[in-house]
């Protein structure tokens, strides 16, 4: 690797680790023997990183090692696979890091997309305090505009209303950064800050209200203030509050551009040049409130909408909680609505206490992590629970955000995600820090989390109900035992994720006596290949499978929730898909606390009991109890209804239809997808029909009872369709419902396989995090293989990503990333010979924004000049 520096910046670190060409080795290999040697300090580590589906890279990344081709034009649009998520770069000339494009300007990427109606085309901007992104949907020539989002937030989104084949464009309105375009199924996205060309509203109007002292009741005529300078007429409004300001004659326009300081857009932008004149209008009219909303003066800025009668949506991203539905919550939230005396102890990393979406959700929590070392935070014990980051390559994992949020995230408040158990409160107990977190420190959070004699010398106004913990380790303990069964004796049920190690080895807390050990699913319900089984496990929960996107949707099988990212140093509050054991627990979590919500006495000995006698689980795999799902999936109405029993009364709602998963992707290649009908009620319920409106698509009963009931297969006939993009809706009739599943197929496309750009795999030490040596590969059919020589006897941990932006910092926000066994579970291995098979995945894990604004932080850069040796 020729003249490149090379090494990885960890954010909050003072370590900086620089690693000269010599140590930069390039390409890939294969895997060393397990059994072999090189000599003491000269082993070989080597191993496969997969990529998630439907990644792809755009092809003229600021990377120069990186492959090139460029798609500046709609001429040389870039294919892309549908659904999918792209990973890119944009940056207006002279803008951004030092690279290929930082000189003459990488300002537009175009792609080609066979897209289906009620598609959404998502733009995530990883740099939106500084950048500015903008999103336009062209027809399949490249000559019409069909449509363009235009905010200035950390988004652009657009839905697709026929089928056909587009261009789409990835446009720098200003700056430089990062971005993800992610295509797939409808999922809402709306934001007050978007501006989309598509919406109703009145060209050549504005209405702007301008910040306190920058404005007076004659502004629009006065020109010696801040509303005079802006050339427009005042048509309503007083200083006081919003005024309506129009600029109808192209003078006006031209002149209003010239006092903003903008180039008129549609005269420079090549794309646009052929727009008919209402379109260039309403354009105009969204470019104007985009440079007005960066206006000091001017506190907004919006168009004048036109409005209907219409019924607005509540969580904004709960369509994409596929694992909800999957274990019968909406069904349990019809009948629970109390819980707010309930409290959940999340033992974990601690809790970003300004999430959004967790305000209200949370009651007083301590910081038990004793050791500055690990603390981040840079003192011992002490009340404040906050999480500063655990500092994980490619940022801080947030992890206990995370959880809380699958627990008890605040729900029907119109943002964000939900939380099971909605009313309940969340006890943050931060006891995992940098690296993890020790056996002490984690128990004095549960002492006091029981009401215990603890090192805070203090214990909570109420005990835990419920107790949450997402971490492990091999190693059982008798001190560790006792406190455990102190906690539940308090009367406290115990969750924890059974592991994510892919071993029937005991994994601890989990395998304790009184924890209820938590395996993992993925959407499809089947026990996901990280997760840990054997004869400790008690039940699974839905815990995703990040290198999938079974329904389409664009987006990883993941866990969505509350998280952070401080990947560009500082923490923004966002929402992120992971995967494992640590995701399923709090399902099984929240739905304890659901019960308790019913049922205040719920003890722990009653729920153990529920759990193996199957009235709180949906049986798989073996009948009755087996080591991959224990006693069965997680299934909170069942719970919810034995709760009231319990409680002596009768919660039974009518018989509901549910099909899992919610819809179906194909992508190019699979042929056949499983389909699970149950009753999501408590009444009897028929299956009446199923059907489907496409020729190449068939649904046939696998395994289903005498009311229709169980298992279906849809199935493709490839050799029937041409290539493209296909859609087709299944429906399933019942005695008492309906439900439409939608279905996306591609085909043509087979050897398209995923790419998440040009990787760093880094050999870091697992104590300091320092680089220890590196290889830079490229994918090949969806897997970077990897070998890393020079590799001395020692522990070490193993991290990979992306530089799409050449700012020499791996992984950042918005590139693609990855680490062994998987992001959120930083692990070490030990190096004592050659080891081969270190395993792990990649992808673009897309962070969610919420519509929070933040204050920009300097950002810490690395220094290009440091090389080794020299």
């Amino acid at each position: 690797m020729a003249n490149r520096w090379c090494g990885l910046f960890f954010w909050g670190l003072s370590l900086l680790v620089a690693i000269g060409s010599s140590g930069c080795d390039s390409g890939s290999g294969g895997g060393g023997d397990d059994g072999g040697s090189s000599g003491a300090g000269n082993y070989t580590v080597s191993g496969s990183i997969e990529v998630s589906a439907g990644c792809d890279i755009d092809s003229d990344i600021n990377d120069p090692l990186a492959d090139y081709a460029s798609n500046d034009s709609p001429e040389q649009a870039q294919s892309l696979s549908n659904p999918a998520t792209v990973g890119g770069y944009v940056n207006v000339a002279g803008a951004g890091a030092n690279g290929r494009s930082f000189s003459s300007g990488d300002r537009s990427d175009y792609y080609a997309v066979t897209l289906t109606a009620g598609q959404v085309v998502t733009l995530y901007i990883a740099e939106s305090r500084q950048a500015d992104l903008d999103l336009f949907l062209y027809d399949a020539t490249g000559q019409t505009l069909i449509d363009a989002s235009l905010g200035t937030g950390q988004y652009e989104s657009l839905t697709i209303s026929d089928a056909g084949g587009y261009i789409i464009e990835v446009y720098a309105f200003m700056s430089a950064s990062i971005y993800n375009l992610v295509i797939g199924q409808s999922v809402s996205t709306a934001s007050a800050q978007d501006l989309r060309l598509h919406d109703e509203f009145i060209p050549g109007q504005v209405i702007v209200r301008f910040s306190e002292g920058g404005e007076s009741e004659d502004a629009a005529t006065d020109s010696g203030n801040p509303a005079g300078t802006l050339a427009m007429r005042l048509e309503a409004g007083t200083s006081t509050r919003e005024m309506l300001l129009s600029f109808h004659d192209p003078d006006t326009k031209n002149e209003v551009f010239q006092r903003l300081g903008v180039t008129e857009p549609t005269s420079t932008h090549s794309g646009l040049r052929s727009c008919d004149a209402d379109t260039r209008d309403k354009l105009d009219t969204l470019w104007i409130i985009k440079s007005l909303r960066r206006n000091k003066d001017i506190l907004c800025s919006d168009p004048n909408y036109i409005r209907h009668l219409l019924e607005t949506p509540n969580d904004t991203y709960y369509g994409l909680q596929w694992h909800y539905p999957l274990i019968n919550v909406p069904q349990a939230w019809d009948v629970v609505t109390a819980g707010a005396d309930v409290l959940v102890a999340v033992i974990d990393t601690g809790v970003l206490l300004e999430h959004p979406d967790l305000q209200g959700q949370l009651v007083s929590g301590y910081d038990f992590i004793s050791s500055t070392s690990i603390s981040v935070d840079g003192d011992g014990i002490d009340t404040d629970p906050d999480d500063p980051g655990d500092q994980s390559p490619g940022g801080s994992s947030f992890h206990g955000t995370h959880v809380a949020g699958t627990v008890a995230a605040s729900t029907n408040n119109g943002v964000g995600v939900a939380g099971i158990a909605r009313s309940a409160k969340i006890m943050p107990l931060r006891a995992l820090g940098k690296g993890g977190g020790t056996s002490y420190d984690i128990l004095q959070a549960v002492r006091y989390a029981a009401g215990l004699e603890n090192d805070s010398g203090t214990t909570p106004a109420q005990i835990a109900d419920v107790m949450n913990l997402s971490f492990g380790g091999s190693g059982g303990s008798q001190s560790e035992q006792e406190v455990y069964s102190m906690a539940r004796e308090a009367g406290i049920v115990i969750v924890a994720a059974a592991g994510n190690e892919s071993s029937s080895s005991p994994s601890y807390p989990a395998a304790y006596d009184g924890v209820v050990s938590v395996s993992a699913v993925d959407m499809n319900g089947d026990i996901a290949s990280y997760s840990n089984f054997g004869d400790t496990i008690d039940l699974a929960g839905p815990g995703g499978d990040t290198s999938s996107d079974t329904n389409g949707d664009g987006y990883p099988d993941g866990v969505l929730s509350t998280a952070g990212d401080d990947s560009s140093g500082t923490i923004q509050f966002v929402y992120k898909f992971y995967q494992g054991t640590s995701m399923a627990a709090p399902h099984a979590a929240g739905v304890a606390a659901l019960m308790k919500a019913v049922y205040p006495g719920l003890s722990p000995d009653t729920f153990d009991s529920l759990i193996a006698s199957g009235t709180i689980t949906k049986d798989l795999g073996n009948t009755g109890r087996d080591e991959q799902y224990g006693f069965g999936l997680i299934d909170a109405y069942k719970a919810a209804v034995a709760a009231g029993g319990l409680a002596g009364g009768d919660l039974t709602i009518p018989a509901t239809l549910v099909v899992n998963p919610m819809s179906l992707n194909f992508g190019t290649s699979s042929n056949s997808k499983t389909l699970t009908v149950e009753n999501g009620g408590g009444e009897s319920l028929v299956v009446t029909g199923v059907s489907d409106d496409a020729d190449w698509l068939t649904v046939s009963a696998t395994s289903v009872d005498a009311g229709g009931l169980g298992t279906y297969t849809a199935t493709v006939d490839r050799g029937a369709i041409a290539s493209g993009t296909y859609s087709a809706t299944i429906l399933f009739t019942s005695s008492a419902n309906s439900v439409e599943l939608p279905v996306i197929l591609s085909a043509g496309d087979a050897t398209h396989t995923g790419d998440a750009g040009l990787h760093y795999v880094l050999l870091l030490d697992s104590e300091t995090l320092e680089t220890v040596n590196q290889v830079d590969v490229s994918a090949s059919q969806g897997v970077y293989s990897y070998s890393i020589g020079q590799v001395a006897t020692g522990e070490y941990k193993i991290f990979c990503g992306s530089d799409l932006d050449n700012d020499f910092i791996v992984g950042d926000a918005g590139e693609a990333s990855g680490a062994y066994p998987s992001l959120g579970q930083f692990q070490s291995f030990t190096v004592e010979r050659n080891v081969s098979e270190i395993d792990f995945g990649t992808g673009f894990n897309v962070s969610i924004p919420t519509l929070t604004d933040f204050e920009p932080e300097p950002m810490l850069r690395l220094d290009r000049k440091k090389e080794t040796g020299k």
